[in-house]
């Protein structure tokens, strides 16, 4: 069952120096861009990381530091990545937690600003989960009859991933085939940051760790403002921050009565 698109659908995939979103950089990104016409675009680029990429992460994926010396900086190509999935959906293999996250996370570091609020995020990994759970690997030969060669290249794993998904529309039709359907099935998270160290619970901004988790952010940055600066110098996400500063600004804004 084709997809139904109503705008772009981008599926992407990043290898990097690791998985911690504070730290760790893209060495590669791939994007795989199906139009509401059935039309595929694709853009793959390898990104120097300015920082060693570890042992361990090229034991996964293969990508040295040799191999993208020569590779332009995140910075440097931020805007034609933004421009190339600018009016799209995201969707991607554990992209909710990792892909999407990591990527706002470069073009913050960046100095640029990525338009989120009216981007649905499509995980396909959701699906699979709920129906299977197995990984990507397993996904693509339930689904597609195929073996994931070149597994750990993104450029092969967000092409998976598509096809993963147009074959979970054909399987399970009850879940229909446009984003909204397939949505509804599976349920959105509602998050304030893609760390998740903020949700929301009833319209509010709830922490969702440490000693205030459950607690209303409002209510703990007004009892406690130097929680606030605790996690602005912390180890935490530049889009963390980005989101604790927009909350406070605007509990400022309403005492105030601006």
């Amino acid at each position: 069952m084709p997809l139904q698109l109503s705008r772009p659908l981008a599926f992407i995939d990043l290898e990097t120096t690791g998985i911690n979103l504070s730290t760790d950089r893209i060495i590669e990104i791939a994007i795989v861009k199906i139009l509401p016409d059935g039309t595929r675009h694709l853009k793959q680029k390898f990104i120097n990381p300015e920082m060693p990429i570890p042992a361990g992460s090229t034991a996964i994926h293969g990508i040295t530091d040799d191999k993208v010396k020569d590779a332009p900086t995140f910075k440097q190509v931020a805007n034609e990545i933004k421009q190339f999935i600018e009016n799209a959906d995201l969707s991607g293999y554990n992209s909710n937690r990792f892909d999407v996250p990591l990527l706002m996370e470069e073009f913050l570091r960046a100095g640029m600003e990525f338009e989120m609020d009216n981007r649905r995020m499509l995980d396909v990994q959701h699906i699979f989960h709920m129906m299977e759970k197995r990984t990507l690997e397993a996904a693509y030969r339930f689904y597609c009859e195929k073996d994931l060669h070149a597994a750990h290249s993104a450029e092969a794993d967000a092409t998976a991933t598509l096809e993963i998904l147009l074959a979970q529309t054909d399987r399970y039709q009850h879940i229909g085939n446009t984003i909204d359907s397939i949505l509804q099935f599976t349920g959105e998270e509602k998050v304030v940051d893609f760390a998740r160290r903020m949700i929301m619970e009833n319209d509010v901004e709830i922490f969702n760790f440490g000693k205030h988790k459950g607690k209303s952010v409002c209510d703990v940055l007004k009892a406690e403002p130097q929680y606030y600066d605790w996690m602005m110098k912390g180890d935490f996400p530049l889009h963390t921050k980005q989101k604790l500063t927009e909350i406070l600004n605007r509990s400022l804004l309403k005492r105030t009565g601006i």
